[in-house]
């Protein structure tokens, strides 16, 4: 039933009734500030293992964590779908209808981690590591790394999960204050592990797994404990809770989250065949290397920033759909695009001016590396500003339960057109880094162009959920 529960806080109504850039921003900044300092714990993982292994210990965390961030995006669809649920109950003012669909997608997380993600990842990782084309010497160093992180990763999985549930339910500071205290657990731990400390010996790539399993697991235990002492605005009362199955909610679950998963797993399979043809190229250790810090690390600046404002607009404009509000809705991601463009902008000028600085943090001298490195930081210069309001827009149409659409255009965008551009570039004769880094930069423009073009469209202003109270 709606209403307010015995315990816990209450949704923060300024989201559907106050003015759209303050509710945009109150969502967006610990978002985009948690992702940013998400994102800084990868880059330390790298410039730790990069000093400490060298540049092969670089390859072997990029491969692995790109492999394994295929898994994180089928299992998060699950929270995408959950997102649209909690934005739209939330928007309702239905507290009880809140919190069985976090307690739904918890069970079905979990159900997913260890009954299917967990044992086939443990045997598949040698397999996976050989398709991307990954050398001896980085396989022989990532695949203890992937192995851990399919074992271990529920910890950070079920932190995802937290903050997703309260993000689409308004409140996003306390994401941020979870994300930053796993970030500092997670740098200590690695200092720890990776280098080693007194009787702890140095494991190297290893020990950035490690890091990572511990961190997340410690700090998702402490938010359940909050989610079931009534410290958040999502709270799982056991005096009131049907602990039980809900297979309306789960099929929801499903049917929102299932193309966003589709969707992530076709974008980082098309990652994947990325480091297919990057290990093609003359040098591919050095181009491997020069593609996880300046892409996946790098770059990163930008898309975890976009992918806060994505969260953010999906939040603010489930909630005003939830509301009965639509007209706020194009309002909420026009503005999102907008806070993203600009942070685009900043990065894309730092990388073009300061590239050696921004690769040598990485521990990165080889000269081969480095001036691949440099010429891939300009192209995502401009490439940046595609990414940012591609997501953005995809933002607001998950948010209102349009996940099939983004997913079509990531088929589209991810896969056609810059695997199907290297295939063809591939049959003329031998490629060249150049012809990769521009690949990429084709995707992202087209992912972009189509992704404004759908929402504009507006047909998801009709999308219905079972049991909403909304007056959309």
């Amino acid at each position: 039933m709606a209403g307010t529960p015995p315990k816990g806080k209450t949704f923060d109504r300024s989201i559907v009734e106050g003015p759209i850039s303050q509710a945009v921003w109150k969502i967006a900044w610990p978002t985009v500030l948690q992702n940013i300092i998400g994102g800084l714990q990868g880059v330390i993982d790298h410039a730790m293992v990069g000093r400490y292994v060298g540049f092969q210990g670089n390859a072997a965390v990029g491969v692995a964590f790109q492999i394994f961030l295929v898994v994180m995006v089928f299992i998060m669809s699950i929270f995408t779908g959950m997102g649209v649920l909690v934005a739209r109950f939330t928007g309702a003012g239905d507290h009880a209808a809140v919190n069985r669909t976090v307690y739904q997608a918890f069970l079905a997380t979990l159900a997913l981690l260890y009954v299917v993600i967990a044992p086939i990842g443990w045997f598949l990782s040698p397999y996976l590591l050989t398709a991307v084309n990954a050398s001896p010497e980085v396989v022989a160093e990532a695949l203890p790394y992937l192995r851990t992180m399919f074992v271990g990763g529920a910890g950070m999985m079920m932190l995802f999960l937290l903050g997703g549930a309260l993000r689409a339910a308004g409140d996003a500071k306390s994401g941020l204050r979870m994300g930053v205290t796993m970030t500092v657990l997670n740098v200590i731990l690695n200092i720890i592990f990776i280098r080693g400390l007194g009787p702890i010996p140095a494991m190297g790539v290893m020990g950035a797994a490690l890091g990572t399993v511990l961190a997340g697991a410690i700090v998702s235990v402490y938010g359940f404990i909050r989610l079931l002492s009534g410290g958040f605005v999502i709270h799982w009362d056991r005096g009131q809770m049907d602990w039980r199955w809900d297979w309306t909610i789960i099929r929801q679950l499903f049917r929102f989250g299932l193309p966003a998963g589709i969707q992530g797993i076709a974008m980082n399979i098309g990652g994947v065949l990325l480091l297919r043809y990057i290990g093609s190229l003359p040098n591919s250790a050095e181009a491997q290397a020069a593609y996880a810090v300046g892409y996946s690390e790098l770059f990163s600046f930008i898309t975890w920033t976009s992918v806060g404002l994505m969260g953010a607009a999906a939040a603010v404009a489930g909630q005003n759909l939830g509301a009965g509000k639509p007209e706020r809705v194009e309002l909420t991601v026009r503005t999102a695009s907008r806070f993203g463009l600009g942070i685009a902008v900043f990065i894309g000028l730092l990388f073009l001016a300061l590239p050696d600085v921004l690769l040598g943090l990485f521990g990165m001298d080889d000269p081969t590396v480095v001036s691949l490195g440099t010429e891939l930081l300009r192209w995502l210069s401009v490439s940046g500003l595609f990414i940012t309001t591609a997501l953005t827009y995809t933002g607001g149409l998950q948010g209102t339960g349009d996940t099939k659409g983004p997913l079509y255009i990531t088929l589209v965008s991810q896969l056609a057109v810059p695997i199907g551009f290297l295939t063809l570039l591939s049959l003329a004769g031998p490629l060249e880094a150049w012809n990769v880094w521009l690949a990429i930069l084709c995707g992202h423009a087209m992912r972009a162009t189509l992704t404004v073009r759908r929402f504009r469209r507006g047909a998801w202003r009709g999308i219905r959920i079972d049991g909403a109270t909304a007056a959309a």
